[in-house]
């Protein structure tokens, strides 16, 4: 009687050809999850960008610009071609960004350069004159903004003043000195405008908590002695040159940095692929971290200027 041998796809039979090894991973990951993540990041990087500016980087810049215009304005007020209104000695416009005034306050330990212009670019450097009023020291109301937290924060601590405190203020006609009146808020009374060629001078910067202002802090200070000579003021101001506005001129470089990162993002996509993470990262990262900066340093614009 026959013996019916067992088939030879049993295990363990050694006519049975070995199985096809698996085939490795395609090399730099599933792209379903290469492009998500990698969006993510993106958008992980240019918030904490975003952040960094208003902070650490626009501490630096801060100072920097500060040191600058400092020195700037100290060679102009030797040479005596300070400003001293509107129009510069040519008669041109005294352009934005440009030093007009040092600002000193000593309860509350600020010492800053106050440039002229009070956009959201221009306040990145530190506090900006108003331009449609007369410089401090001159007859009227002039007006000095400053930011509240971005950038350095020169005005973080103005509503500590307090009535009776000394404010100095240095300007191509030599010091002026002024004395807080008041702090307001929204809904105070408002000063009568002052006359017969009197002086004063109103503080302005963002309340609210961090990041997220809810209305504008105003502090009100007499000229103490008599107001130096003003020219004609006269001329208006942008609309980016109001309290708690954004510049809408900063979508330009915004839209181009965009553009860039996102071209960026492509090519760190393909190169993931084809290269692997580390090749990618490697050369990628730093055209990224600057693109980033970049980026979120020109949204900064869009922001409210006393921020």
């Amino acid at each position: 009687m026959a013996v019916l041998s067992p088939p030879r796809e049993a295990a363990g039979d050694p006519w049975q050809p070995p199985p096809e090894p698996a085939k490795p991973p395609r090399r730099g990951g599933d792209p379903r999850f290469v492009v998500p993540g990698a969006a993510l990041t993106v958008l992980a990087a240019l918030l904490l960008g975003f952040a960094v500016n208003l902070t650490l980087l626009g501490q630096v810049e801060h100072a920097r610009t500060q040191r600058h215009g400092y020195d700037r304005l100290r060679a102009e007020l030797a040479l005596g071609t300070a400003p001293v209104g509107r129009l510069d000695d040519n008669g041109r416009a005294v352009p934005a960004g440009a030093p007009v005034a040092v600002l000193h306050i000593p309860s509350i330990g600020l010492r800053e350069v106050v440039f002229q212009g009070t956009s959201s670019g221009v306040l990145t450097a530190g506090p900006g004159h108003r331009r449609d009023t007369p410089l401090p020291g001159q007859p009227g109301v002039s007006v000095i903004m400053g930011r509240q937290w971005g950038y350095g924060g020169p005005f973080q601590h103005l509503h500590e003043l307090r009535a009776g405190d000394e404010i100095t203020v240095t300007t191509g006609q030599g010091q002026q000195k002024y004395r807080v009146t008041g702090v307001r808020r929204a809904g105070d009374p408002v000063p009568a405008l002052p006359t017969g060629g009197q002086g004063r001078l109103l503080l302005m910067t963002a309340t609210g908590s961090l990041y997220t202002p809810s209305g504008v802090l105003r502090v009100d200070a007499g000229l103490v002695g008599p107001a130096q000579p003003a020219p004609a003021a006269g001329g208006g101001i942008d609309a980016a040159e109001q309290p708690l506005a954004g510049d809408a001129s900063a979508w330009l470089p915004v839209m181009l940095w965009l553009q860039a990162l996102l071209a960026a993002t492509a090519v760190l996509t393909w190169t993931f692929r084809r290269w692997g993470r580390w090749q990618t990262w490697i050369c990628g990262l730093p055209v990224l971290t600057a693109i980033v900066v970049a980026l979120s340093g020109a949204a900064t614009g869009l922001l409210p200027n006393l921020l």
